[in-house]
Parts: structure tokens; C-alpha cells; sequence
């Protein structure tokens, strides 16, 4: 893959107006980047939609680290079941990409990284919420997919560019 630190810098702003355009976290994260293997932006939207809120809206696993995971598959899953070592090797990039997050906003978990506790975390619902000037100042949503997607920028800058 040839690709400059220009291009992936665009591919990180790109996630984030993705973000406040109005898509959900994952889907913002692997648009961003899922043309750089084949798989066209309308795609990359629907295979990344149930992801947002934390999958389903669930506050589990945040969307945006989902994407990381869904472009790691993308970038060196394997593609034979049989394929051990090949398996391994995509779970060891996902482990360090994921640590990152963390490392960088405390939490892979939706509800952890929004401050909600059990009673709140418990009744979500599946109505997603209106995005307004309030929801935006509200949520460290963009922050966060602007982290996920240089995240995965850096991975493909140490693995592709000079």
C-alpha cells in the first residue's frame, strides 16, 4: 500500500466530519479508511451503522474502537479458517491498537467513556439521539473518533510509509 502521511492526516479530519455530519462513531472511523481496500464508502456506512452508541446503542464496546477492530480485519485479518498464526497476528495488532485507546481515553466502553452508571447504562434505549448544538457539547464522541482514527492512521504510518 503506498499511501503519504498527508493522505492519512485528510483520512483522520475526514472521520471527524464524518462524525459531526451526523454518522455514528464506527461508521465514521471505517469510512474514513475502508476505500484503501476496496470497499466503497456506502458500504463501510452500513456495515459500521449498528456499532454506534457502543454497539446497538448498548454503551458496550465504544463504536469507534470497533472500527479500529473492523480495519485491522480489513488491513491483515486472515482469510483461511485453518490460518492460526494469521489469526494470531491480526488479535496481537487489535490487542496494541486497543491498549492505545485506552491508554489515550480510560476506557474501551461506551458508558465508561460518557460518565453513565448502572441505572443510566441499564435503560438505553434503541432511539438514537438528535444531534444538536447540545448533544455535541455534551458527548466526547468526536474526540474520541479523532483518536480512534489517528490510532489507526499511526498503525498504517509505521506499517506502510518511510
Amino acid at each position: 500500500m503506498k499511501i503519504t502521511n498527508q493522505e492519512l492526516d485528510k483520512r483522520v479530519e475526514r472521520a471527524v466530519d464524518n462524525f459531526m455530519a451526523g454518522y455514528g462513531c464506527c461508521q465514521s472511523v471505517v469510512a474514513a479508511f475502508a476505500d484503501l481496500y476496496g470497499v466503497d464508502e456506502k458500504t463501510a456506512l452500513r456495515f459500521g451503522a449498528g456499532f454506534g452508541g457502543g454497539v446497538g446503542r448498548l454503551r458496550m464496546m465504544c463504536g469507534a474502537v470497533s472500527g479500529i477492530v473492523m480495519l485491522v480485519g480489513l488491513d491483515c485479518g486472515q482469510t483461511e479458517g485453518s490460518d492460526r498464526e494469521g489469526k494470531s497476528a491480526c488479535y496481537k495488532v487489535v490487542q496494541e491498537l486497543l491498549a492505545r485507546s485506552e491508554q489515550q481515553n480510560g476506557s474501551l466502553i461506551c458508558a465508561e467513556i460518557l460518565g453513565l452508571k448502572g441505572h443510566d447504562r441499564a435503560h438505553c434505549t434503541y432511539e438514537a439521539s438528535p444531534r444538536t448544538a447540545e448533544y455535541y457539547k455534551t458527548r466526547p464522541c468526536a474526540a474520541k473518533v479523532e483518536s480512534a482514527a489517528r490510532i489507526f492512521a499511526d498503525y498504517l504510518k509505521e506499517k506502510y510509509c518511510d
